[in-house]
């Protein structure tokens, strides 16, 4: 599936909710359903700058294409990394440098979070866009 096919399927499952608590509860059980990370990977190193809560973020590269771990002690933030992980794991750096995450917007996530939230989520998209941009690098270097 594309980023934009599986965008397109959760404004879809958004879609059919109203009520915002019953939103939160779905981003929940998205992060309820988030594989763990190693534990190798809660290191300082692997933090997001800019989140209020803790979200350790890896990035690995298998076949040309980026596979991301996360694990955050919020459990909102751990439905939203989980809600960008499934989004752009398993494609290209290229592709997720060049993605619009518009699901975003659409679902009323942006709007329905804290300013601290909001500024975490922009942070969390940066950082996956950052290791996109290091192994997109690292992959023309080599190529």
């Amino acid at each position: 599936m594309t980023i934009d096919q599986i965008q397109d399927e959760i404004i879809d499952e958004f879609s059919e909710v109203d009520d915002w608590l019953d939103r939160y509860a779905m981003i929940i059980d998205m992060g309820n359903s988030l594989p763990p990370i190693e534990e190798k990977y809660k290191t300082p190193q692997h933090l997001i700058e800019g989140c209020q809560s803790r979200v350790w973020l890896n990035a690995e590269e298998r076949d040309g294409k980026v596979y991301f771990t996360a694990d955050s002690d919020a459990i909102i933030v751990k439905g939203i990394i989980s809600m960008l992980i499934k989004v752009l794991n398993g494609h290209t750096p290229r592709e997720i440098i060049d993605a619009n995450l518009y699901f975003i917007e659409r679902i009323g996530l942006a709007e329905n979070l804290s300013p601290t939230r909001s500024n975490g989520l922009l942070a969390m998209v940066k950082q996956m866009r950052l290791y996109a941009v290091a192994l997109d690098a690292r992959d023309r270097l080599n190529g």
